[in-house]
């Protein structure tokens, strides 16, 4: 998830200013809060395949009800930021990612598969919420040159969060999976709802402390009603370099994922690492680890490299390891895999950014369409557990692959200004 700060231009006065150094501090806890818990939820693939018997398929309806909400609730969301203002939309997240997570804590509780999809499905929710305002906010308000790297180290501090995840969570939600199925309740809930309850604790207190100062961070926010229907079509319609970036940010967002919850199961095989449960959940924080460098290194070189054609590079890079690492044997192959997040690393904001229209006042109903392609991380993993299925899970790594080739061809798009 990508949270949000305001960048503000250098003509802003002083007033402007403190209210985004203020935005930007109470921001960091959302960065990485946001970053643990996508990452945690990564997590719940292999351990509920594994504790319930489910196959591929079945497992990555996790993703499915983590993403959905960005399709189904994306228009909705995108009239109350537009009528309320940013800020009461972030709270208005925060607070929704709160009760998913306590849904998700007694989900884990009972172990129950249909509570889980049903708690994640309102953990995204308040995650769209966040998204769709945040993203906004940081392109648009400041020099529209340099969004893209605003945004990229931004992000770094949320990968933070996707590293912690991994490391924290594995040996709560994977140990039983060592254990053979053996499941330990802790203080009246199973050792696996903790992630879910401290998440719900942070979310909450930084709710708290973002309406505590509406007042501040409201400034130059204010709603302007809502947007005809009429309107949200014809953005898209007039934008091309909109409609590729969206398609772009829907197969990036599925790679991310779906590689991200294939990871564990990968390295668990005897063919790669023959890892435990617990070891392999820890190991997929060098994934997220490689995002996190690559952002604060993106950040860096998108200052002597144009965004467009870094982002190419990127992309022909993630296609060339993902192949790899379907045909290399042995501690090798993982690691190509887990190389792949190196790569992801400046995707997201980079996309993003290109992908915006000229002009800021369409920026609200384009980040809301940008934002709904996330719906990705639904769809792309469930193909590619079809596909698992089917013909194996190394096989399956072509559609994460395919993936990445549509977004070099954006990036191509983008570099010779046909977009």
């Amino acid at each position: 998830m990508d949270t949000c700060n305001v960048a503000i231009s250098d003509a802003a006065g002083p007033e402007p200013r403190a209210a985004a150094t203020l935005l930007f501090r109470l921001s960091v806890g959302v960065f990485f809060i946001g970053g643990f818990l996508t990452s945690s939820v990564s997590l719940l693939v292999p351990q509920l395949k594994l504790m319930l018997s489910l196959d591929y398929t079945q497992a990555f309806l996790v993703q499915l009800a983590f993403h959905a909400s960005y399709l189904l609730f994306a228009l909705p969301i995108t009239a109350f930021i537009v009528g309320s203002g940013y800020t009461r939309a972030i709270v208005a997240g925060l607070a929704v990612m709160s009760a998913g997570c306590v849904a998700l804590a007694v989900a884990q509780g009972s172990l129950s598969f249909a509570l889980v999809l049903g708690a994640l499905l309102l953990l995204s929710g308040g995650q769209t919420f966040l998204q769709i305002a945040s993203n906004t906010v940081v392109a648009v308000i400041g020099p529209a040159r340099g969004a893209a790297g605003r945004l990229t180290l931004l992000q770094g501090f949320n990968s933070l969060g996707t590293v912690a995840g991994p490391l924290l969570s594995a040996p709560l939600l994977l140990a039983q999976v060592d254990r053979g199925r053996e499941w330990r309740p802790l203080i009246g809930l199973s050792a696996a709802a903790l992630p879910f309850v401290l998440t719900a604790l942070v979310t909450a207190a930084l709710a708290l402390a973002y309406a505590g100062h509406r007042r501040v961070l409201e400034s130059g926010q204010r709603g302007e009603g809502f947007v005809p229907i009429r309107r949200l079509f014809a953005v898209l319609g007039e934008s091309r370099r909109l409609r590729w970036g969206t398609a772009a940010i829907f197969v990036y967002v599925g790679a991310e994922v779906t590689i991200g919850g294939l990871l564990p199961s990968v390295l668990m095989r005897p063919d790669r690492l023959g890892a435990g449960a617990v070891t392999a959940g820890q190991l997929v924080a060098l994934y997220w680890g490689g995002a996190m460098v690559g952002r604060f290194a993106g950040a860096w070189i998108m200052r002597h490299m144009a965004e467009a054609r870094l982002l190419h590079l990127a992309a022909l890079g993630a296609v060339a390891l993902t192949v790899t690492a379907s045909v290399l044997p042995g501690a090798a192959g993982a690691l190509v895999l887990v190389a792949v997040g190196l790569c992801n690393a400046i995707m997201y904001p980079t996309i993003y950014a290109l992908a915006l229209p000229e002009d800021a006042r369409a920026a609200p109903v384009a980040s809301m369409w940008l934002c709904m392609a996330v719906v990705g991380g639904a769809i792309v993993p469930v193909l590619t557990g079809v596909v698992a299925d089917a013909s194996g899970l190394l096989e399956s790594l072509v559609v994460p692959a395919g993936c990445y080739v549509l977004i070099a061809a954006f990036a191509a798009i983008c570099r010779e200004g046909r977009a």
